[in-house]
């Protein structure tokens, strides 16, 4: 495994990721920003902040399957949330965690959270950009 995630003592364990990834490995897929793109660039989710992080995680599965990498290669990840609360955070992981079900994986890769006034188009309210270790 070229992934190992920690959660260290002394720091504040949360549910939603892990604290630490340890990597070994010798390629790094850096994955540009995800969005709730479908295969045609439609956006999927309009005003639904759930189903716009679920399309955006699956996206990022296709990605590393291209590259013959996992969700378990993935070392970080960074979020942009449209005007972030409590709400919408309680949203993106209620979509998260409908694409890990559909995956069968976890997501629980180390994680910054950014809130942001708006992306690069109108109507995305999530982005996730991600960062693999490979063997």
């Amino acid at each position: 495994m070229t992934v190992t995630l920690v959660h260290p003592q002394g720091v504040n364990r949360v549910d939603v990721h892990h604290q630490v990834a340890v990597t070994q490995g010798s390629r790094t897929v850096y994955l540009a920003g995800q969005v709730s793109w479908d295969t045609d660039g439609n956006l999927v989710g309009r005003d639904d902040l759930a189903a716009q992080a679920e399309k955006a995680y699956l996206n990022i599965a296709a990605a590393l399957d291209a590259v013959g990498a996992t969700p378990a290669d993935l070392a970080k990840v960074t979020v942009y949330i449209v005007d972030l609360d409590e709400t919408k955070a309680e949203q993106f992981v209620i979509g998260r965690e409908r694409a890990a079900a559909t995956l069968g994986v976890q997501f629980q890769q180390p994680s910054t959270w950014v809130g942001v006034t708006a992306l690069a188009a109108p109507g995305y309210l999530v982005e996730v950009e991600a960062v693999a270790v490979l063997a």
